[in-house]
């Protein structure tokens, strides 16, 4: 029994160091590889064209305030007033009947963005951004777009970059602050390690966009 123990520990042991060593494989190839490539500052971003926002709800699953959403509208909305953008891709999914305190994630960024000013034949709603991939890969095929400038939080244009290297699209990223609340920011930064694993499956699993 104990010699068993043992041996079941080792496996364990090793599976724990496979999936760390695993999940900072991931991070760190998606970081090195965005390098350079993200911006805090708006004079300093390159123009493109189209801004491409990837969509959060204003409301958390929780039915809370969601300050990641009012972030990226304030993002978009610098790019746009500053020239370095014309159109911006609002793109995300309608969740307001598949999920509690699901909202119209398209609409929600239209309005807000029209409150500040940016005209409604400037944005472009897209229904298809119900994921990340599926929102590069529509700026590429659908759209046809060469270059587009990422609008979201630096961990999410991180990724997202990494996603349009890879369907040949060049992307640029505008960091749109975090969350203000500490523990919503921990728990984002940990679900993005899981979303870069996922990440890497998907672009190598056969039928996937």
């Amino acid at each position: 029994m104990k010699r068993l123990f043992k041996r079941f520990l080792r496996i364990a042991i090793s599976i724990y160091i496979l999936l760390i060593v695993t999940i900072l494989t991931c991070h760190f190839i998606v970081v090195g590889n965005a390098y350079g490539r993200t911006y805090d500052d708006v004079v300093s971003i390159p123009h493109n064209c189209y801004g491409l926002l990837l969509a959060t709800s204003p409301i958390t699953p929780e039915g809370a305030h969601n300050f990641y959403f009012d972030n990226r509208i304030k993002a978009a909305d610098e790019l746009y007033k500053a020239g370095k953008i014309h159109f911006i891709i609002a793109s995300g999914g309608n969740y307001t009947q598949s999920q509690k305190n699901g909202c119209d994630e398209p609409t929600a960024i239209r309005d807000s963005l029209m409150a500040k000013g940016i005209p409604t034949d400037r944005i472009i709603l897209d229904y298809e951004g119900t994921r990340t991939l599926h929102s590069i890969v529509k700026a590429k095929k659908v759209y046809g777009l060469d270059s587009v400038t990422l609008i979201s939080q630096k961990y999410h244009n991180e990724r997202a970059i990494y996603l349009a290297d890879h369907y040949g699209l060049h992307a640029v990223g505008y960091n749109a602050e975090p969350s203000p609340i500490r523990r919503n920011r921990i728990k984002n930064t940990l679900r993005e390690y899981l979303a870069r694993i996922k990440m890497f499956i998907d672009i190598n699993t056969p039928n996937i966009k």
